[in-house]
């Protein structure tokens, strides 16, 4: 159950639909403020915060739960769970994605100041290492073509990469990427949670 090229390439367009609020949101935030303030303090109350925060951290620990599923053999861990890699890899994906659609519930499209500006950063790249990485992968697993030429050096304008050597190039590139990414943000959602709590 391995999405199809189509199918990530309509779960980027949702990820940039879900995404596109963060942009507005200097224009429509104090709008809103001016606007319909009650509605504006209930998405600012500690309670609003808490139940879409707990929301977002709840598809972060499941992300997590489903990445030791999927690396589980190379880093030796012994977890019987039922289910194909392609199917917990899919599920990986449509978390992320839905991980995203908690974030903007979350911060109401508010790109926030400082250390959650950066955060928000962060979590913006792993969304984008992700989705680049597997949308390119896919792409090229898809496709007809069982070499592939790159003339973007002269010196190796004749030679041509097979498929699988290019998948591993590019596996190795945005996987690392990817996975150096989410180290950052878990150690600072961890902040974010204790930075949370100490204000409330």
């Amino acid at each position: 159950m391995k999405p199809k090229f189509s199918t990530l390439i309509l779960l980027t367009v949702v990820c940039a639909v879900l995404l596109t609020p963060f942009v507005f949101s200097p224009n429509y935030i104090p709008a809103l403020r001016l606007n319909d303030f009650d509605l504006y303090l209930t998405f600012q109350s500690d309670l609003y915060k808490q139940i879409t925060g707990y929301l977002s951290l709840i598809f972060v620990i499941l992300e997590m739960i489903l990445t030791f599923r999927k690396r589980g053999r190379s880093w030796k861990i012994k977890i019987k769970v039922p289910g194909s890699i392609q199917l917990w890899r899919s599920l990986h994906i449509f978390l992320g994605i839905a991980l995203v659609g908690s974030t903007l519930i979350h911060t109401i499209g508010v790109r926030g100041l400082n250390f959650n500006a950066i955060f928000l950063w962060i979590f913006f790249l792993v969304t984008l290492s992700a989705l680049v990485g597997v949308v390119a992968e896919t792409g090229i697993v898809e496709s007809s073509q069982r070499y592939f030429r790159f003339s973007l050096f002269p010196a190796t304008a004749n030679s041509a990469i097979s498929k699988g050597v290019l998948i591993r190039n590019l596996r190795g590139i945005w996987l690392t990427t990817h996975l150096i990414l989410v180290s950052m943000f878990l150690v600072m959602l961890i902040f974010h949670i204790i930075i949370a709590y100490y204000y409330q």
